[in-house]
């Protein structure tokens, strides 16, 4: 008898990714994914559980599709993601309102659990751990330890590009960030999965690939190879059908020579490069436990440019952090000032469950993290807007998203997060790449017209 299921998923691509290999072992077992909610006896929630904000969009939309029972088809609400797996039986205590909190070892037989949820049986909620626990703590060692999986995946959408996850967990011990605790450690996925997964995308419609990770640039240290980044992108650009690849999430202290190069001169890779500085006082940095400062930075983004004038750089910062001073705030103030970035990202402190900067002393003030956050994104906002339009008489190469509405992005403009370019009196429909020129900008949008 088939089962119906609506996946809504909430934060980053990488939760994305999950979503549809969750919906790959559900199709493989009969059921049938619905878009809409209301329609499905099971509302699957693929939660977000990095940053107070998004953990409360994940409860909202766990409440929204509650509301939905007992008015129609939707029988079931079941949490899965990052907040299920991060709380557990406490989010399970918290909210009674969904039927089911599943961990990550649930996905594997996530149809048997569906199936034993919407039949009234009891699932009992996984108590939480340190999944850092579940590897060897040398990375060559958990090469040896990882299973292989048989591959599993299904479109949800049908847009032209999509996330493609090359690694997942981190080995970093960032003081504001719990992800390590309930994602684990970093585990690269072997070359010939990403190919594989790769091609099996550019067969259902993709033509940008956007790898993924929690620390792209650690990709390959526990395979052996920590250049294997510069090695394995050109055999994914040689997979007929792609157009366009661009990576996601480095960590500015990882970045080396040999990789920057590999991505300006790889034809396909776009020079795109969102770089993970979060601070740039040495103070704030080192109780973060980070490296790097303002120079160091500034460094970094001008090797960027020298060799790729038009590179794309993002990133994101945090303002608050305990012990952060005003002159430290003015230090990064200063930098978002100089580094002319394409995208910023700013953020207010919040404690984190599970993190070192719980328990750190000289916490700031709420009110003076709310008034540097609007300093900061004011500042931002103004600095990006600049850098877009200094592009205007640029040539740009865009791939269109939204035929209505015309527009698209160019190889410096990232998914779903940065600005986006728009064509006026065009016709050009949804995956077609078109070269343009810039001629107009809006803050961080562009305005662009067809060669």
């Amino acid at each position: 008898m088939k089962r119906t299921v609506a996946v809504v998923t909430l934060g980053c691509s990488r939760n994305e990714v999950d979503s549809e290999e969750l919906a790959g072992r559900l199709a493989a077992d009969g059921w049938t994914l619905v878009d809409d909610v209301e329609a499905a006896e099971v509302a699957l929630v693929n939660t977000c559980g990095f940053i107070e904000s998004a953990k409360k969009d994940s409860i909202d939309a766990l409440l929204e599709a509650n509301s939905l029972k007992g008015h129609g088809t939707t029988r079931a609400v079941v949490a899965v993601g990052c907040m299920a797996e991060r709380y557990g039986q406490e989010l399970a205590n918290a909210l009674p309102e969904a039927d089911a909190i599943l961990g990550f070892d649930d996905y594997k037989d996530i149809s048997a659990r569906l199936q034993s949820i919407v039949a009234g049986d009891k699932h009992v909620p996984h108590i939480p751990r340190d999944r850092r626990a579940l590897l060897p703590i040398a990375p060559a060692d958990r090469a040896e330890s990882r299973e292989s999986e048989e591959f599993t995946r299904k479109r949800l959408g049908t847009e032209p590009w999509s996330p493609l996850k090359i690694a997942s967990g981190c080995d970093r011990r960032c003081s504001f960030c719990a992800i390590p605790y309930f994602r684990g450690s970093f585990i690269s996925r072997r070359p010939h999965e990403i190919i594989d997964e790769a091609k099996w995308l550019v067969a259902n419609g993709v033509t940008e690939l956007f790898l993924v990770s929690e620390n792209t640039t650690s990709y390959g240290k526990d395979l052996g190879d920590l250049a294997l980044m510069e090695k394995i992108l050109p055999e994914i650009v040689a997979i007929d059908g792609v157009e366009r690849v661009r990576l996601s999430y480095l960590q500015p202290a990882e970045m080396r020579p040999t990789l920057i190069q590999a991505m300006i001169a790889t034809p396909k890779v776009v020079a795109y490069f969102d770089l993970s500085f979060q601070h740039t006082s040495p103070t704030v940095l080192r109780r973060m436990r980070r490296f790097g400062d303002n120079e160091k930075f500034l460094h970094l983004i001008n090797q960027i440019r020298v060799l790729s004038p038009e590179a794309g750089i993002r990133s994101n910062f945090i303002v608050g952090f305990p012990g952060e001073t005003q002159e430290d705030f003015d230090e990064l103030a200063t930098f978002i000032t100089q580094a002319k970035l394409d995208a910023v990202g700013v953020f207010a402190y919040s404690d984190e469950d599970n993190t070192e900067a719980l328990n750190l002393a000289d916490k700031v003030d709420p009110d003076v993290i709310a008034a540097r956050l609007e300093t900061l994104s004011s500042l931002a906002d103004e600095m990006v807007s600049q850098r877009a339009q200094a592009r205007i008489g640029e040539n740009i190469r865009v791939l269109i998203e939204d035929a209505e509405l015309q527009e698209g992005r160019a190889g410096h403009q990232g998914p779903e997060v940065d600005g986006s370019t728009t064509f006026i009196g065009t016709d050009f429909r949804v995956g077609q790449y078109v070269d343009a020129v810039v001629i107009e900008s809006m803050g961080a949008d562009l305005v662009a017209k067809a060669i």
